[in-house]
């Protein structure tokens, strides 16, 4: 098999077998794409033919460009993925990328606001949202649950209105690996989805579709709906936190995934164990988790040698 039925084949698998986000599967495609043109380059026509030199030769060209130790980790991550899966379905004979070593990942702790500053933040969007418009009413809502139920981006956009226990606080979310959990969220949180929905979101669905029927047709189930009366982006989520909402609130540097940060790590500053914030941010593996634990630590640290007369 040649390397264009391979590459298809494998973006085939990694979509309906393993199951992986979109930008997980473009960006194993795209890191495929690049070993198959440096391999045709070098006259390796098939991935049989491919071996452990070639494999150097196009890992030592990304690093030569400058790339990033956690993105050679993640390209190498994806051949090995790749070769593994040709092994089990018989295009490669032997996997070459076995003695591959990936560059070891440097430790970089998320960016954490403090919770004045959430609270300033949220607050000042209570105080846009008194006015009755459906945008601040939506942009509350939407920070209040990023920040209350510690979701991801695409979690939030991904939300139905039946998604949502208001009498419970609870949403049902759709995580990565299509992997379905159920969070909780507190009272301010509850407090403006339910103005958002009962107020916000009616005014966007007839601002863009009329009244009617037809405007139940056009929005959907989505519970966030976009500046066209479709479900939200993520990036208009993105460009409303960052680029609109923080400036305008005089809060720098919180974008949406730094709430998600702020919530696991203000969690664990309250007492929360770790395997609950492990449920509660749906993380597959505890390890993932236990990053917060070092954030909880130095502000620990920062703390003692501010207040004791020994530090």
């Amino acid at each position: 098999m040649d390397w264009h039925d391979a590459s298809e084949a494998f973006e085939t698998h990694l979509r309906t077998v393993r199951r992986l986000s979109p930008a997980t599967t473009r960006a194993y495609r795209a890191d495929l794409r690049d070993l198959i043109e440096v391999a045709l380059l070098t006259g390796v026509q098939t991935p049989a033919e491919t071996d452990l030199g070639l494999l150097r030769e196009w890992q030592g060209q990304a690093s030569e460009r400058g790339d990033a130790r956690a993105t050679l980790a993640r390209r190498t991550a994806a051949i090995r993925s790749f070769f593994a899966w040709a092994l089990e379905a018989g295009i490669v004979t032997q996997d070459p990328s076995l003695r591959l070593v990936a560059p070891k990942r440097g430790r970089t702790l998320p960016t954490v606001a403090t919770a004045p500053a959430v609270a300033e933040m949220l607050d000042g969007l209570a105080a846009l949202a008194e006015g009755g418009d459906p945008l601040p009413l939506r942009d509350r809502a939407m920070l209040e649950l990023l920040y209350g139920a510690g979701i991801r981006v695409s979690e939030l956009c991904g939300l139905d209105i039946g998604d949502l226990d208001l009498d419970r606080g609870t949403a049902r979310v759709l995580g990565k690996g299509s992997k379905e959990r159920v969070v909780p969220f507190g009272v301010p949180a509850r407090r403006a989805i339910e103005a958002y929905v009962t107020r916000g979101r009616p005014e966007l669905v007839v601002e863009h579709f009329g009244d009617g029927a037809a405007a139940a047709r056009g929005s959907g189930s989505a519970l966030f709906l976009g500046s066209r009366g479709g479900r939200i982006s993520p990036r208009t989520v993105y460009d409303v936190v960052s680029h609109r909402l923080a400036p305008t609130l005089g809060v720098e540097h919180i974008g949406p995934h730094a709430l998600r940060h702020s919530a696991a790590t203000h969690l664990l500053d309250g007492g929360a164990d770790l395997r609950t914030v492990q449920e509660i941010l749906g993380h597959a593996s505890l390890g993932t988790t236990q990053i917060y634990t070092h954030v909880s630590s130095e502000r620990l640290r920062a703390a003692y040698r501010l207040a004791h007369p020994r530090a």
